[in-house]
């Protein structure tokens, strides 16, 4: 049985529910209910209409009925009056199999009746801009290797504080909090926990960025790539998979017989192999705008490097490849950025890491070199895609992603996305006319 969130709602003083789910394309949508109301939305859902957002729905759908999932249940620290609540779903009585946590919590249970409990983190990394987003809000923070300048850090301490003090009254083990390597950009981690916890507090998480920014005259953006010339924002997963009881982690090596020498276990490398394989489909949904792909395929930055992957490879703790293996026991998928869809993406790369399993899809053998100097010497190694239009059509294509996320949920995403490239290669740009007015 639910707890209620009426009794919560008396208990904690909260006047208002944000009643909130996500898009297709990572859009937050929510009504805000008053705490009389929400005893209601709580046993049917709070209503919409779904062709309003990002999915694959007409005007003569019938009402799409978010329900609010109470264990997900957010107090915002700086409105303490306010609740936010995740929620799932729901048309004619049944989920819609097309929304982002309906899929990812379908993919948990196929993931459990295998005896596997997936944990995960999130690095979620975020410019802070100015007010009308053109250009970083700190103009002292000039270095060409800004990446941990504590006085860049400490000019933005009233912004990260706050964000970092609402994590800790929160109970979500905040750990560090530091200056990215571009410019205007930051990081701040917390714990890693089961999948949906992560996704929603993920979810969260940019919510009260962008909400605290707005608080102190400043803007945060989650955009891939905001300019040109700095490091783009990433958002690298951990990933370990656990007992159904979460206290044996079965991606740990036992004792010493990792061959590899990365403290993985056959497991780990089996899910790591299916990912790889899945890869360069999955970049529709880790990459999923126009301007992802000029983080993955940019040219070197004022940093020296971009820190995104180009090219499908793993190794030991070694930055330059997308897959990373820093500690025993799990790894860190490199390649989502920060317009990733925190539900779809772990569905994702969950489908893929099952996949792995299911088939002892092997990764080969790690590649132990720099890929920014060297990588043009490892001949076996397959690209990612170089822009959306060719990660759609590959997504699309997927046999394995299609099985594990079902027909329903890539034909509406392939559909919308198509639509938004379309939308994009009608638009004439400045680029255009400066090099072919004249042709």
């Amino acid at each position: 049985m639910s707890e209620s969130l009426e009794a919560i709602a008396k208990k904690r003083k909260i006047e208002y529910f944000l009643v909130s789910w996500v898009d297709l394309f990572g859009n937050l949508r929510a009504k805000l209910v008053p705490s009389r109301a929400i005893n209601g939305m709580q046993r049917d859902g709070a209503g919409f209409a779904g062709f309003a957002a990002w999915l694959d729905m007409t005007p003569a759908h019938p009402d799409l009925f978010a329900v609010p999932d109470p264990e997900s249940l957010i107090q915002l620290p700086w409105q303490p009056q306010i609740g936010w609540v995740a929620s799932d779903l729901w048309m004619d009585g049944k989920p819609v199999e097309a929304s982002p946590r309906v899929a990812l919590k379908r993919q948990l249970e196929k993931a459990k009746k295998k005896g596997f409990r997936m944990k995960t983190g999130v690095e979620c990394e975020y410019h802070l801009v100015n007010s009308e987003g053109t250009d970083i809000a700190d103009p002292a923070d000039t270095e060409s290797k800004p990446c941990y300048d504590q006085m860049a850090l400490m000019r933005q301490y009233p912004v990260v504080s706050k964000i970092c003090d609402a994590m800790i009254k929160l109970g979500w083990n905040p750990y560090q909090n530091d200056h990215e390597d571009a410019n205007g950009q930051f990081e701040m981690n917390w714990d890693f926990d089961d999948a949906l916890k992560t996704a929603d507090r993920h979810v969260f998480f940019k919510y009260m960025v962008k909400s605290i920014a707005e608080e102190h005259g400043l803007r945060a953006t989650f955009m891939p790539k905001p300019f040109k010339h700095l490091t783009g924002n990433g958002c690298h997963a951990h990933v370990s998979f656990w007992n159904n009881t979460g206290k044996k982690n079965l991606f740990l090596a036992s004792g010493k017989k990792d061959k590899r020498g990365l403290g993985l276990s056959p497991l780990a490398y089996q899910a790591l192999g299916g990912i790889m394989h899945s890869a360069s489909d999955l970049a529709a949904i880790f990459n999923p705008t126009v301007n992802s792909y000029k983080r993955i395929n940019a040219p070197r930055t004022t940093s020296g490097a971009t820190w995104a992957p180009n090219t499908i490879t793993y190794a030991g703790n070694n930055r330059t490849h997308m897959i990373r293996v820093p500690d025993d026991g799990r790894f860190e998928l490199r390649l989502m950025d920060g317009a990733s869809n925190p539900y779809l993406s772990q569905a994702g790369f969950l489908v893929a890491m099952l996949d792995g399993i299911d088939n002892n899809r092997d990764p080969g053998e790690p590649t132990h070199v720099n890929m920014y100097e060297e990588g043009h010497k490892v001949k076996t190694t397959r690209r990612l895609p170089l822009n959306l239009l060719d990660a759609i059509r590959s997504f699309d294509k997927n046999k394995i992603l299609r099985a594990g996320l079902g027909d329903e949920l890539v034909d509406a995403y392939v559909k919308l996305k198509l639509q938004s490239w379309d939308s994009y290669a009608s638009h004439l740009s400045s680029w255009e006319r400066d090099n072919t007015l004249d042709c």
